[in-house]
């Protein structure tokens, strides 16, 4: 989440190009650029789904740990649902198994503002 709040706390605008495989917290970084600044290329594979992580030591710990990674879901869920103009509900119910997207439908979801063919089509790279 440190990078996250860092993209959220500069001033300049932050332009995010998925390639390949946006997978997790990929997805998450992908869809928090700036808005009319996140890209995707035409065979990027973004996937959704709610945090994971591996839980041990005592009971106590143990559900001490479940309580902050439910924290931790929400929190993202509704980071997500802002981004992405989609519900909160609508967002829990979509990441609660893995949800593969390509790119066509990383756009119309929301993850994503463009699909870009060249550095040149991003805003900020080559011209």
């Amino acid at each position: 989440m440190a990078i996250y709040d860092t993209m959220q706390y500069v001033k300049n605008d932050i332009a995010t190009v998925g390639m390949g495989i946006a997978a997790s917290m990929g997805q998450f970084l992908l869809t928090a650029g700036a808005p009319g600044k996140r890209y995707a290329t035409p065979n990027a594979r973004i996937l959704m789904h709610q945090p994971l992580g591996g839980i041990g030591g005592t009971a106590t710990d143990i559900r001490i740990q479940a309580e902050q990674m439910a924290i931790t879901k929400r929190t993202m869920a509704e980071i997500n649902a802002k981004h992405t103009g989609q519900t909160l509900e609508k967002i829990l119910i979509d990441s609660d198994r893995d949800n593969w997207f390509n790119a066509e439908d990383a756009k119309a979801y929301g993850f994503i503002d463009h699909i870009a063919t060249s550095d040149g089509q991003v805003s900020g790279g080559k011209a």
